[in-house]
């Protein structure tokens, strides 16, 4: 049966907010309710960041409203303090409560993910430019070096660690809303890609890709690990914002092309990360030089040294290049990834190197570290 908004609305008019018994449509906390074509519902709830530990158990009433409506096959609930358009200002209440954040401010990022060392997001200013064929490979490079490892896929409209793991099925849950992440060559792994249909096109705003992330990050069992990658969709958006805001990171990996084009872009990257003060750990060189298979002779088609010479004229690591290789292409493509089908490999020892020196790096950077408030100019 198809769930429109008015069954969630008429769902939601149970939960009261306060004392004196108004309902949380009547509120003026409510975002956008939005359905998707699953009946997976998407929602949240403005609220000052002082006032988050209280409504937090409002967000989980709400949302088990929701998730025990018949149809229903999930719900993504957040608490959040950025104004939509359409939500009411609200009026100030008569306790006395801390003084609220200078405008545009976010809410303070959460705790550390608990028994992990360090979260190193793998970004790119743009797409196209093996962000993710670099990020599976580097964790399997890391995890070569004896360091217990996990991947999240966070890019929610693109997901594609389960293609280049090679991994289908839905993880289990443990208990509660516990899930259990995938084992693709000894990595835990977690995709959005593991909870739709492989065509499903992820049609959501930014309230709903943030929950989304914060779910994925903080209710999957992820157990010790030293380091946990997560691969980012391209840009400078709301996941990049919510990875900031929802827990600490230790880092940024940057992934660039040697090209004007992707550099520019990569360049945004940088800056981005630096306004919202998370250290950048390096700068990787991806497609950065072609060698024919057939007469051996080198060849830039995207350029070459672009992305070491971007990274030094900004004042941060150049992790390596990696080349523009067939059998890179075809391993992802099967589902097999270099690093762990062909460990001694020319190519697996690219990324070996790589994941050496940026283990260097966030050897030297704390963690858990406390993340940033972040305002918006």
């Amino acid at each position: 049966m198809a769930i429109t908004r008015e069954d969630v609305l008429r769902a939601l008019a149970t939960i009261t907010v306060d004392a004196g018994g108004t309902t949380l449509p009547g509120s003026g906390r409510l975002s956008q309710v939005v359905v998707d074509p699953t009946n997976r519902v998407m929602f949240s709830i403005l609220v000052d960041p002082s006032e988050a530990e209280r409504f937090e158990p409002v967000r989980r009433r709400a949302e088990g409203a929701v998730l025990a409506m018949p149809g229903v096959s999930g719900v993504f609930a957040s608490l959040t303090s950025e104004r939509g358009p359409n939500v009411p200002q609200q009026p100030a209440p008569q306790t006395a409560r801390p003084a609220a954040p200078p405008r545009g401010a976010a809410p303070g990022p959460g705790p550390a993910l608990p028994g992990v060392r360090h979260i190193v997001a793998v970004a790119s200013g743009k797409g196209g430019v093996g962000k993710s064929t670099t990020a599976c490979n580097l964790a399997l490079a890391l995890l070569a070096q004896g360091l217990k490892v996990g991947l999240l896929d966070a890019d929610i409209y693109g997901p594609s660690v389960p293609k280049l793991f090679g991994l289908s099925g839905k993880p289990r849950v443990i208990e509660g809303r516990t899930l259990e992440p995938m084992q693709g060559y000894g990595l835990k792994v977690m995709s959005i890609g593991f909870l739709i249909e492989p065509e499903s096109a992820m049609i959501w705003r930014g309230p709903m890709v943030q929950s989304a992330i914060t779910q994925m990050l903080r209710e999957v069992a992820w157990g010790e690990l030293d380091v946990l990658l997560v691969d980012m969709p391209p840009g400078t958006g709301d996941a990049q914002l919510t990875m900031a805001q929802a827990t600490p990171l230790s880092g940024a990996v940057i992934v660039s092309t040697p090209q004007d084009l992707a550099l520019i872009d990569a360049r945004r990257g940088v800056t981005m990360f630096r306004k919202v003060a998370v250290p950048i750990l390096g700068v990787i060189e991806n497609m950065a030089t072609f060698i024919c298979p057939h007469c051996g002779q080198a060849s830039h088609i995207f350029g070459h040294g672009g992305a070491r010479a971007e990274a030094e004229r900004l004042g941060v690591p150049f992790l390596g290049e990696v080349p523009l290789n067939m059998t890179i292409r075809e391993t992802s493509d099967s589902g097999r990834p270099v690093v762990a089908t062909d460990p001694e490999g020319q190519q697996a020892q690219v990324y070996r190197e790589i994941a050496r020196t940026l283990w260097k790096n966030l050897s030297g950077a704390p963690s858990g570290r406390t993340a940033p408030t972040i305002v918006i100019e």
